[in-house]
Order: C-alpha cells, then structure tokens, then sequence
C-alpha cells in the first residue's frame, strides 16, 4: 500500500518519538486516532520491533511485545540500576513474581477484565506475596519442576529468595534503606514499577495502577495467549474455595 509522503513523515516522527521515550502526549493520541495512514504505519513500524501501540485517553506508548523486542528491558539492566550489587537471577525472578502479585490483586483474580481495588498500601502487597508464596509451597518439589517447566519460572528460587528474606515489623521509613527484608525488597519493586509508568504513589506508603497499566493488563495479562496460565495457575486455590462455599 503506498502512504502519501506526509503521513510517512508524521507516522515516522512519531515513531521516533515513542522509541525515544516510549510516550508521547495527547496530541499524538488525537492523531493516531484521527489519521487511518498514521496508525496503520505507527503500528506496522511498532511491529517490526517487537513492539504493540497502547493508547489512553492523555497518551500513546510504545511497549515490548516479547523479549525480542530490543525496547525489552533487560535483567542486567534491572539489576544494574534497581537491585543490589550482588544481585543474582532469582532476585529479577522475585521482582517479575512482586509484579503479577501486585496486578492481580488490584483485579479478581486471573479472570477479571475489572478493576475491583483502587489503592493498595506496600504492607499489603507484603501480605498478598505471603499469601501467593504460602501457595508454592503447598506443591510437593516435583509438582513445582514440572510447573517450572512449564511457565518458565523459577518458582523454588522464589521461594527460597523470600524465605530468606526478614519478615520483621519496622517501620516503611526505616525498611526502606539496606535492611534485607520483605517490606524493603517490595519498596524496590515499587521504585522500578513507578518508574516505568506502570503504579504511583499516593501517600501513606499507598500505590496504584495507572490508565496504561489497567489497558496492559486487561489486554495482555488476562489473556491466557500471553500470560500463558500464570494468572489461573497462582490463584487456582481461590477459585477452589469458591467453588467450595
């Protein structure tokens, strides 16, 4: 198909745009929805890098579709600017398991395409990750390699990882420095996730999802093509008791 030479070039310095920053503001939502060529051409250079086109009401962003994308965020690179210096995989491995925690309790569960909380405080998110590694650990080891094996994580060294963390009462304050602890280590995870776009803070050691997040969630993470049973594998004992009542 061919495109009229100005909405390459509009499609194209956009494109820049997003992969400079990976967002632009409303006007470019208004132009991507406003212009047939554009969005056909921003989504097809967004293609070819891996990458899909998430649009809100005030923003257009650029994400990785798969690890291949080299707008992926790399684990050294995590590490590098977000962990310890002696940061090893199942460090990265915690912080990914921290972030589907943390999403699906702002839905219920792995099946829900609605937002069913609005805020939730780092001591819950502590308490929710209890909850999800106290469900890991009902599986008998050959269980978990198998589901290893099958989701592609980790699930012992996360396990392991936060066992061997301080499940201690301190304060937010103080657990925010080098303490080795549960509620520290959620403060790290935290910091990368505000940093990306995807949570903020809302006072009184409060997080919630932002627009993008919500619209990543509901189009990626609760599809099973993509989260690949995740969602319905940790939350399986949920729907278990239900099912009970």
């Amino acid at each position: 198909m061919n495109y009229p030479e100005r909405e390459v070039m509009q499609a194209f310095s956009l494109y820049t745009q997003l992969a400079r920053d990976g967002v632009a503001d409303k006007e470019a939502v208004q132009l991507y929805m406003g212009n047939d060529d554009v969005r056909s051409l921003i989504e097809r250079f967004a293609h070819e890098v891996q990458c899909v086109i998430i649009r809100t009401t005030e923003n257009l962003y650029m994400i990785p579709k798969t690890r291949l994308s080299p707008f992926h965020v790399s684990n050294e690179w995590i590490k590098r600017n977000y962990l310890r210096s002696d940061a090893v995989n199942a460090d990265i491995y915690l912080l990914y398991f921290a972030t589907i925690v943390l999403f699906g309790s702002f839905f219920d569960r792995y099946n829900s395409q609605e937002q069913t909380l609005q805020f939730i405080s780092l001591a819950d998110w502590v308490t929710a990750m209890n909850e999800r590694i106290s469900y890991l650990q009902s599986h008998d080891e050959e269980d978990l390699i198998e589901k290893e094996k099958e989701f592609s994580y980790n699930w012992r060294a996360i396990i392991d990882k936060w066992e061997d963390m301080d499940d201690i009462k301190e304060t937010a304050k103080r657990q925010s420095g080098n303490t080795i602890s549960r509620l520290s280590f959620i403060d790290t995870a935290k910091k990368f996730l505000v940093s990306e776009g995807l949570i903020r803070e809302i006072g009184n050691n409060e997080v919630t999802i932002t627009e993008k997040t919500k619209i990543i969630i509901q189009r990626y993470f609760m599809d099973t093509d993509y989260n690949n049973n995740i969602f319905e594998f940790l939350y399986d004992e949920e729907d278990e008791l239900d099912a009970s009542d």
